[in-house]
């Protein structure tokens, strides 16, 4: 008699497949639950307008010379050389309420004031036309930088993530979502120092809108939900010490305050 005409057989092989994945299964939850050797990291989030959920963080990317006059002012030509992306860890995300602490290993500490996309879901080849339905909302932020660090890097010709990478690199304000807020495409974007305005812009002014950074990322990294876009900066930037303070502003998405320490 054939394997398939037992009965008994095959309950014998359903009950050892059933319980071969409940193992599986039980053994995922187990590690989800708490089974690692060391504690696991924290769990990176956003601070979300109008409710007290909050918006959990998976990767940063961040999209440099965005802006035209921005490119020019750093000695690129955008006309020859497109935008491009860098990443930031993600704890270098921090609310801006706790202020910036003069980073280690810097004596030139510069200021860019951003605007933050927040994706609610994502995938690869993401049509512009479509990238929209991704974000699920936005923000206002900053990139802070070792300028003096960029600088040697790129004179030896080397990466320059230790410039971006750093500890609480990129406080950030509270998360706009587009159900509520609709989509920020276009509105001023402004930052100043100690109550100076140094950058006063449009995000009319991007090289690469929102949904065009959207979708050339995804040709690169299969984007997800918790992806964060850090958009670009417009030009004038420039040097903060200890006790200047920073506010950076952009239309419909509110302003944050942040004291460098």
């Amino acid at each position: 008699m054939k394997d398939q005409d037992n009965p008994s057989r095959r309950r014998f092989l359903a009950g050892s497949a059933a319980a071969a994945t409940a193992a599986v299964i039980s053994k995922e939850a187990s590690a989800q639950e708490g089974d690692f050797v060391i504690d696991p990291p924290d769990v990176i989030s956003m601070e979300v307008v109008g409710t007290d959920a909050r918006f959990p963080i998976r990767r940063v990317f961040c999209l440099g010379r965005n802006y035209r006059a921005h490119a020019y002012e750093s000695g690129d030509d955008p006309d020859v050389n497109p935008p491009f992306f860098f990443i930031k860890p993600r704890d270098a995300i921090v609310d801006y309420r706790e202020g910036h602490p003069y980073p280690q290993g810097t004596q030139a500490l510069r200021y860019e004031g951003e605007m933050v996309v927040a994706l609610k879901s994502g995938g690869t080849d993401i049509d512009p036309a479509d990238a929209l339905d991704h974000v699920y909302g936005y923000g206002v932020g900053l990139d802070m930088t070792r300028q003096d660090l960029q600088q040697e890097a790129q004179r030896l010709s080397r990466p320059w993530a230790i410039s971006k990478s750093f500890d609480k690199s990129a406080p950030v304000g509270p998360l706009y979502p587009v159900e509520t807020h609709g989509h920020a495409v276009s509105g001023r974007i402004w930052t100043s120092v100690n109550d100076e305005i140094k950058q006063d812009s449009d995000l009319d002014f991007q090289i690469w809108s929102v949904p065009v950074g959207i979708s050339i990322l995804s040709q690169h990294y299969e984007l997800a939900a918790g992806d964060i876009i850090m958009t670009g900066t417009p030009e004038g930037i420039g040097l903060v010490v200890k006790g200047d303070v920073l506010r950076v502003g952009i239309e419909g998405l509110g302003e944050i305050e942040v004291k460098i320490t």
